[in-house]
């Protein structure tokens, strides 16, 4: 499919950067991977998605393509170099393979997980070499829990972990950052990332809750926003701004990835924040302008959790609205 890029005005706060480019990828392959019957990490989250993105419009505005799947060799700068062959050898000719106790493999399960990192990749050299300054990959399955040597929680691979550490290789990128707003706590990114000082990772969370792994880890490069439930917008708002900005400010990253998780909504079924679209869309406006500010507006996102289908789609679009912006 052919991508349009559409041309608006810039709102960061690089006086140098005068328009802004986004792209949107997906792939069938994400649709089509399976999962057991009333699982919520089910295809119907990804379609909802799109049709929403294509009945208000936004996917004519921003159109949908595909990218090239992860190559094995940039995954193996990340996962434990054995990870793939274990993948390839669990996926089953017919049915579903189980992974744990909720982390399933179909047929297609892993072309799609390398579909879903090789958009994220693909995002940061479009950032990179541009006109994009903006990418979102609208993908499945997650990737945010998927932790050095093992998929866990609905995740295979960890898409955005992998394209921020071969982002490290760019001569362009010499600091990259990782904000990740789902309502699980990035175990798996944190894991991944900790041992790269160059790599900035803040993940706002409910606390206590799944998938209580690594959120307590103290290292400089990483930023644990711990979340009450029923925390509000108005407290997520507060805790981010004193975690997470001076952070950011001081890493001063050339490329900021988001892991964009909305199942921090009120309405999901999987926790118990309490944060509506007007939330996400101040968040998002928030770190593009920290974007503009340090990283020449370079900001790829990516879809990881949000188990309610209306609030995931409109979660969703108030999210790219504001990066569009």
């Amino acid at each position: 499919m052919r991508c349009l890029h559409l041309c608006t005005p810039y709102s960061g706060r690089d006086p140098f950067v005068a328009l802004m480019f986004m792209r949107i990828y997906t792939h069938p392959c994400c649709i089509q991977h399976e999962t057991p019957d009333g699982h919520p990490e089910r295809s119907d989250r990804l379609r909802y998605l799109l049709a929403h993105l294509s009945d208000t419009g936004f996917s004519q505005d921003h159109r949908v393509t595909e990218a090239p799947p992860i190559e094995a060799a940039r995954v193996a700068e990340a996962h434990h170099p054995n990870l793939l062959e274990r993948l390839a050898q669990s996926v089953p000719e017919r049915g579903l393979t189980s992974l744990g106790p909720d982390t399933w493999m179909g047929s297609s399960s892993l072309s799609a997980a390398l579909q879903a990192a090789g958009s994220v990749w693909q995002g940061v050299r479009d950032v990179v070499e541009g006109p994009e300054t903006r990418v979102f990959c609208a993908v499945r399955p997650p990737g945010h829990h998927a932790e050095f040597d093992s998929p866990m929680g609905f995740c295979l691979l960890n898409s955005v972990a992998i394209a921020a550490i071969n982002a490290l290789s760019l001569p362009e990128i010499e600091r990259v950052a990782i904000l990740d707003f789902d309502v699980h706590h990035g175990n798996g990114t944190v894991d991944l990332c900790r041992g790269y000082p160059d790599i900035l990772v803040c993940s706002s969370f409910q606390h206590p809750h799944y998938p209580h792994r690594f959120h307590d880890l103290i290292a400089a490069n990483i930023v644990n926003t711990p979340l009450k439930a029923g925390t509000s917008g108005d407290d997520f708002r507060h805790a981010v701004t004193h975690s997470w900005w001076p952070a950011i400010e001081a890493h001063q990253p050339d490329l900021i990835f988001i892991s964009a998780g909305f199942d921090a909504h009120r309405a999901d079924p999987l926790a118990q924040l309490n944060l509506v679209e007007a939330d996400f869309a101040w968040v998002t406006r928030e770190i593009a302008a920290l974007a503009g500010q340090f990283a020449q507006g370079r900001v790829v996102s990516t879809l990881e959790g949000g188990y309610d289908l209306e609030a995931l789609a409109h979660s969703a679009l108030a999210h790219l609205q504001a990066l569009a912006e």
